[in-house]
């Protein structure tokens, strides 16, 4: 070997180790189990960053809640335990009330970042509980209240429902007797009639396999299906520019695509109808008093949890 191609050698082997030190590998958790659209969506969008951050950035899946319990993700997120965590702010209202004002935005992620929002929700969250707000990857698709017994009007009092935090108080103001229970036991509650329905978005049920015990849904929907991506902040801050800028324009293909969930929506519809799944529909008055009722009540929680942010976000989150 010529003296020219030693040191041509030599200068790559030293360069190499400078070049891998670069990419950093963040754990990424989901609230969610892998077998949901969420975490199909997830995984596929993670290959992709990684396929295109080779050498920057590599996000490593841990897992659903076999490997992060739903409702410790947030926490898990905080101390650091993980990097990146998909959620809905509704699993960790434990750390901060305000994480549950995202499902009552009114208006969608993309105007979020040009009206201000997106910066105030990235303040209180850096502040209240050490995470860096990433972005929303998914919106447009409400909540549903589905039952196994026919109601006429919006008036649940004497039915026994399940209800995650996000539309716990929602429900029990329409009358519910609310059961909690984790997701993955709402199929045998509904089969030994523990439960007469429970709350959940359009989409999803199928995954569940809860279809099978439900023979109602109740239209129209409230509030508005909210999942994020949020980071430990000490992580992110550790992150060099060329990283930063790599997973935030990742993050934002990611919304790009968040049209998927509307046409989602449609599609849920109809299949559940195929199934038989019947559809409960107010008078016009009702709808619109069912969902008044539903933001009022969501806000009102909000601002009297958190007093001075409350209001802010609401200001920047409605129209």
């Amino acid at each position: 070997m010529s003296k020219h191609a030693i040191v041509t050698a030599m200068a790559v082997a030293l360069a190499a180790p400078a070049v891998m030190a670069q990419e950093v590998t963040l754990k990424v958790v989901s609230a969610f189990a892998e077998n949901t659209v969420y975490v199909k969506r997830l995984e596929s969008w993670m290959q992709k960053v990684n396929a295109e951050g080779k050498g920057v950035l590599k996000l490593n899946f841990i897992g659903g809640p076999r490997a992060v319990p739903s409702f410790e993700v947030g926490n898990a997120v905080k101390t650091g335990v993980v990097d990146i965590a998909m959620s809905p702010g509704a699993f960790y209202t434990n750390l901060m009330p305000e994480a549950d004002a995202l499902k009552l935005a009114q208006i969608p992620i993309a105007e979020q970042r040009r009206n201000g929002a997106f910066e105030v929700i990235n303040k209180i969250w850096n502040e209240k509980a050490n995470m860096a707000y990433l972005g929303r990857i998914v919106e447009n698709r409400s909540f549903h209240l589905y039952l196994n017994k026919k109601i006429d009007k919006p008036d649940l009092t004497g039915l026994k429902v399940r209800a995650s935090p996000t539309y716990r108080d929602f429900f029990q103001a329409l009358g519910a007797q609310i059961v909690a229970t984790a997701p993955g036991e709402v199929y045998t509650a509904l089969e030994r009639g523990v439960v007469d329905g429970y709350g959940w978005p359009i989409g999803g049920i199928f995954d569940m396999g809860w279809q099978e015990k439900t023979r109602y849904r109740v239209d129209p929907g409230f509030y508005n299906d909210e999942v994020s991506l949020v980071m430990n902040l000490d992580a992110w801050k550790r992150l060099t520019p060329q990283q930063r800028e790599m997973l935030q324009r990742q993050v934002l293909a990611f919304e790009s695509q968040n049209d998927f969930w509307s046409q989602d929506a449609a599609n849920e519809r109809a299949r559940q109808a195929r199934v038989g799944i019947q559809t409960i529909s107010f008078s016009p008055a009702e709808a619109t008093a069912y969902r008044e009722k539903a933001d009022a009540i969501g806000w009102a929680a909000i601002i009297k949890a958190a007093p001075e942010s409350g209001p802010k976000l609401k200001a920047v989150l409605t129209k």
